[in-house]
């Protein structure tokens, strides 16, 4: 009964991984550089926050997962308040900025409760595991390396500067995917979601409590019925082993 052997894609940031709280807590020191520099002016932190998520949101849309992303939009929001309030700009204030920026990615990196077992669980019951993440390169793959993930995934790794339907559809056409059987596990309903059902595979969407603006799209009602909600990466085992015995169903 091979068809019960399922194609398992995780995401791996915020699905396997934290990712989110490192780039608030960069976040909550930028803010209070920021109120400091601008005090004489008073902005809100509101307002400030605001803009860098509008800044950031356009430039990943535009430029993808690329790292220099965040600190970019620091920047970028640092120069549209000095623009604002007729302050000059200073190189030194800019540095100090993309070097805060760029530190987020030197944050130790830290599983979600359950990753392991999950995993672990999957891979025992004979299913092929493969990880889709996006973002720079060297970054992710020293998350991989810190994680050992490879005893999971092997060679079945796929990093992207773009996550969209184009790219996953490219890795569904490398490999002998069987779409009924395959299934995308992720926290982002732009990038991870909304790929995989337009790809017509399975979908299992993590709900995190907090999440990036950028992830968070308006789904048509069609496409909220076909995916799978969860809130806990532990409920991915139970998921699958009840749909493959509705497969077993079909089939038999």
């Amino acid at each position: 009964m091979k068809y019960l052997t399922q194609q398992v894609i995780f995401d791996l940031d915020d699905t396997l991984v934290h990712c989110n709280k490192y780039f608030d807590l960069i976040l909550g020191q930028y803010l209070e550089m920021m109120t400091d520099w601008f005090q004489d002016f008073e902005p809100t932190t509101s307002e400030i926050r605001s803009k860098q998520t509008e800044i950031d949101v356009e430039t990943v849309s535009s430029s993808g997962l690329a790292s220099d992303n965040f600190p970019k939009s620091l920047i970028a929001t640092y120069r549209y308040f000095c623009a604002k309030y007729g302050r000059p700009a200073e190189s030194f204030q800019e540095q100090q900025l993309m070097k805060l920026g760029l530190s987020v990615y030197d944050q130790e990196i830290e599983a979600y409760p359950g990753m392991v077992e999950t995993l672990d669980t999957l891979k025992q019951d004979g299913h092929d595991l493969y990880l889709y993440t996006g973002g720079d390169d060297t970054i992710q793959q020293r998350k991989i390396e810190q994680m050992k993930l490879d005893i999971y995934f092997d060679d079945r790794i796929y990093i992207r500067k773009h996550k969209n339907v184009e790219s996953l559809e490219s890795i569904l056409s490398s490999r002998s995917f069987d779409r009924k059987r395959t299934w995308m596990i992720g926290n982002s309903l732009r990038t991870d979601i909304l790929p995989a059902v337009t790809a017509g595979i399975n979908s299992i969407y993590l709900k995190q409590q907090k999440e990036w603006l950028y992830n968070l799209i308006e789904l048509q009602h069609e496409v909220q019925q076909a995916i799978l909600t969860i809130s806990s990466i532990n409920e991915v085992p139970p998921v699958i082993r009840t749909a493959i015995q509705q497969q077993n169903k079909s089939h038999g």
